[in-house]
């Protein structure tokens, strides 16, 4: 059984000081219902993406999806947790669920509250998704992690701090035309590329603009049974989609190579049957824009080390041959961690159907996205199309 996206939301991504965990998912959880014009008793599973990590003390969270609506009790809720990756985990459970037969109509979220603690706390949390033994453990953080990639690869391939502002200067210029983007500002090439006050070095050689935000937010989607789509008014299908797990520690790997993520892609698109280059756009999973420029490479859009081509040559951008992150990325878009994969699939969904506004790319019809948990650990692909 294959199943579809019928119907999604997505709240703004920020600093939410007056929203609770519990108030992110109940907004999108009724307006998701909404928008695919489905009775909440109509719902056979729920799944929460989420991460929490000691951001918030509510660790038992997946039944407060069920405050969004009275028929919604009784449904199974699962909690689902894979670091960065935990929206997309959360929906690829819910597909395995419907393509098993165990459920027709699945509900989707992924939420997260980041900003209720200190920066320092954050940091600590997100920590905690690396190879904590031999790598949080030590003093390295999330940035010092990236900054290693981006270190190794300058040696290996010269310097492309230009290459990296670049892409920052241009998700956040894609981030301007999305409403639910927590920055929506021109940031100029000339000031990403340039350390200073207002864009010190967070660990060298990534600055401020290199790494993405702390954010609360919260999407959802609806999924069904393709037997049911007759009864919607529009749906996205996953043409095929691919999840693939490295090894934890860092020592284990070459991580510039981005193996995880290149395998991934790679057998996604042989799944769908597609090329990268049949893709109309692509989100992926830009945490700091060394793992953009990684993920160039890891698409098959650019050799090993000469992904700065396809930002030199206009490719990725939002009028190119494959635009990536219209939406801004998670770099002005916002990183609320359990909301993350949802978001990427709901606004390639909006692409498809004709209703991303100001993002949309004209003619959109087939999608690539790619959720990342971890250092390249936890990657999941998802090639989608519209059904109808």
């Amino acid at each position: 059984m294959a199943a579809c996206m019928v119907g999604w939301a997505h709240s703004p991504f920020g600093r939410f000081e007056h929203e609770d965990l519990e108030s992110l998912i109940v907004g999108v959880t009724r307006r998701a219902l909404d928008d695919a014009k489905v009775g909440a008793e109509e719902v056979d599973g729920i799944w929460l993406g989420n991460l929490n990590g000691g951001l918030i003390p509510d660790s038992f969270c997946s039944s407060l999806v069920l405050q969004a609506a009275d028929d919604l009790r009784w449904a199974p809720a699962t909690r689902v947790e894979n670091a960065c990756a935990s929206g997309a985990a959360a929906v690829y459970a819910a597909l395995n669920a419907i393509e098993a037969g165990q459920c027709r109509m699945a509900l989707v979220v992924g939420a997260e509250k980041m900003t209720a603690v200190s920066g320092a706390d954050v940091t600590r949390a997100l920590g905690s998704a690396s190879y904590v033994k031999e790598e949080a453990a030590m003093g390295m953080t999330f940035p010092g992690i990236f900054a290693s990639l981006a270190s190794d690869y300058f040696e290996r391939y010269g310097d492309h701090s230009e290459t990296l502002a670049r892409i920052a200067a241009k998700n956040h210029r894609n981030g301007v035309d999305n409403p639910w983007a927590q920055m929506r500002k021109e940031v100029p090439f000339e000031f990403c590329n340039t350390v200073s006050d207002k864009n010190p070095l967070i660990a060298e050689p990534l600055r401020k603009t290199d790494c993405s935000l702390v954010s609360d937010g919260a999407a959802a989607m609806l999924l069904v049974d393709e037997s049911l789509l007759p009864r919607f008014a529009r749906g996205v299908r996953f043409r095929a989609r691919k999840q693939v797990n490295d090894f934890l520690p860092l020592s284990r790997r070459d991580p510039v190579s981005f193996a995880g993520p290149q395998r991934a892609w790679r057998e996604a698109l042989a799944l769908a049957g597609c090329t990268i280059n049949d893709l109309s756009l692509a989100e992926v999973h830009d945490c700091f824009t060394m793992a953009e420029l990684l993920c160039y490479e890891a698409m098959g859009l650019a050799p090993a080390g000469q992904g700065r081509r396809v930002v030199d040559d206009g490719t990725v951008y939002a009028d190119g041959r494959l635009p990536v992150n219209r939406s801004g990325g998670l770099k002005a878009k916002g990183h609320p961690i359990g909301a993350t994969g949802v978001s990427m699939h709901v606004l390639a969904a909006m692409q498809l159907c004709g209703e991303a506004g100001a993002m949309q790319i004209p003619g959109a019809s087939l999608a690539g996205v790619f959720n990342m948990g971890g250092s390249a650990v936890a990657n999941y692909v998802s090639i989608l199309e519209a059904a109808r």
